[in-house]
C-alpha cells in the first residue's frame, strides 16, 4: 500500500513514527489470519491517489469504510458502479437535487468529485468484511488526525464538510486549535436516522459559492455523463 507522491512528501514525518509500522504489523496479521478486510489493499488509500494534497479544495469527512463485498473503494460515501446505493447515498443525491437541481446519478461512485479536489476521508482506512468498525483503534485515526492537521496547515483556504457528530468532533477538534482561512459546514449525518435534520444543509452550493468566492473552480456535483 502506497501513499500518492505529494502525500508522502506532506506527512513524511508522520509515516515514520512506530505506531504506522504497528499499524501494517495488525493489517499483515488480518491476512495472515484468513480475515477478508475492505477496500482492497491496492484501493485503501484511493483518496489520496485520486485527490493529490495541493489539489484538495473541499473535505468531506466520513467514518468507516463500507463492510459489504466489493462496495468499499477508498472513497467515503462512495460505492463501485455495479453496486446498488447505500440508503446514506440515496439522501446525499435527494439534497443535491434540491440543493441544486441535479437528478440522482445512476450509480454510487463518487471518483468524479475526488477527481475535481474533493477528498472523501474515512476516520479509519479499513474495516474486516461484516464487521463495523473492526479496525478502528488500531492506528488509523491518528494518522487521518495528522492528515487533517496538515490540511488546516495550508494558508489555501478549502472547505470542510462535516455530516454527523463523529465527523464534526474529529476534525474541529483540530480546526478549533489551530488558526486558518478554511470554512466548516455541518450538518446531521445522511442515514435514515437522521435525514430529516441532514435534508435543507445546502451544503453543495454553499460549498460553490465559497469557492467562487476564494477565486477557486466550483465543483462540478453532477456524476452522470
Amino acid at each position: 500500500m502506497m501513499i500518492e507522491k505529494s502525500w508522502h512528501e506532506a506527512l513524511k514525518e508522520e509515516i515514520q513514527k512506530p505506531y504506522i509500522l504497528e499499524l501494517k504489523k495488525f493489517l499483515d496479521e488480518e491476512k495472515r489470519a484468513g480475515k477478508t478486510f475492505f477496500p482492497p489493499e491496492e484501493e485503501v488509500f484511493n483518496a489520496f491517489r485520486m485527490t493529490p494534497y495541493q489539489n484538495v479544495k473541499v473535505v468531506l469527512m466520513g467514518q468507516d469504510p463500507y463492510h459489504g463485498p466489493n462496495q468499499a473503494q477508498g472513497l467515503c460515501f462512495s460505492v463501485k458502479r455495479e453496486i446498488s446505493l447505500p440508503p446514506s447515498l440515496r439522501n446525499i443525491y435527494k439534497e443535491m437535487e434540491v440543493d441544486l437541481g441535479i437528478p440522482p446519478a445512476s450509480h454510487g461512485s463518487l471518483v468524479n468529485w475526488a477527481k475535481q479536489g474533493v477528498l472523501m476521508l474515512n476516520a479509519t482506512l479499513t474495516v474486516r468484511k461484516g464487521e463495523p468498525k473492526s479496525h478502528f483503534g488500531k492506528g488509523w485515526e491518528r494518522f487521518t488526525d495528522a492528515v487533517i492537521r496538515k490540511l488546516c496547515e495550508r494558508k489555501d483556504p478549502m472547505v470542510f464538510i462535516l455530516w454527523g457528530r463523529s465527523a464534526k468532533d474529529k476534525c474541529e477538534n483540530i480546526l478549533n486549535t489551530m488558526s486558518h482561512p478554511h470554512a466548516i459546514l455541518t450538518a446531521a449525518h445522511p442515514s435514515p436516522y437522521s435525514a430529516t435534520q441532514f435534508f435543507g444543509c445546502r451544503h453543495f452550493s454553499k460549498t460553490n459559492a465559497l469557492l467562487e468566492k476564494w477565486g477557486k473552480t466550483p465543483i462540478n456535483w453532477s456524476l452522470d455523463g
